[in-house]
Formats: structure tokens, C-alpha cells, sequence
């Protein structure tokens, strides 16, 4: 339970990071911004940090990491089970 929600919730934030990356966004900023979003604790690092704001990021990183919030707020596990057919069979 406790090491497969510690794996999930890395490999989000590595390969959240990787994303960000791919669109253009540096290495700190993005590691910064996904942390931020999934952890739901505020602003992130350099120009996604307190002082700055978003309006730099690609659309598409925006919905992103808005999408990583929803995830961080509503935790992993509740995301995960809507996924499994488990879920959506009738008894």
C-alpha cells in the first residue's frame, strides 16, 4: 500500500518533469510546478514561484498541471480506481 503509493506518486512527478520539459519549460521550473500542483501547496520555484506568474507555460502544460492538481487534491488512489473495471461493473 504505502511503497506503491510512494512509486505512483514519483513517477507522476518524473514524468510530469519530463512533460513540462518537452514543452519548453526548464529543468527547476518544471520539477517546481509539478510538485506544487500534485502536492497542492502553492506557488512553485523560479518564475512559477510567488513573485511571478503561469502566463509563460504553453496552454497545454497549463491544463497539465491543472490536471495534476485535480490528482493531488482528490489523491491518487481515487483517481487510480476509475480505471479499474472493477469499478464500473454492476452487481
Amino acid at each position: 500500500g504505502v511503497l506503491s503509493f510512494l512509486f505512483i506518486y514519483l513517477m507522476i512527478i518524473v514524468l510530469g518533469t519530463l512533460f513540462m520539459m518537452a514543452l519548453g519549460v526548464n529543468f527547476m521550473e518544471a520539477m517546481g510546478a509539478v510538485i506544487s500542483s500534485i502536492g497542492n501547496t502553492g506557488s512553485g520555484i523560479g518564475l512559477t514561484g510567488p513573485a511571478h506568474s503561469w502566463n509563460f507555460l504553453p496552454d497545454s502544460g497549463k491544463w497539465f498541471l491543472s490536471f495534476l492538481m485535480l490528482i493531488g487534491r482528490l489523491e491518487l488512489f481515487t483517481i487510480l480506481i476509475l480505471f479499474t473495471p472493477n469499478f464500473w461493473e454492476r452487481n
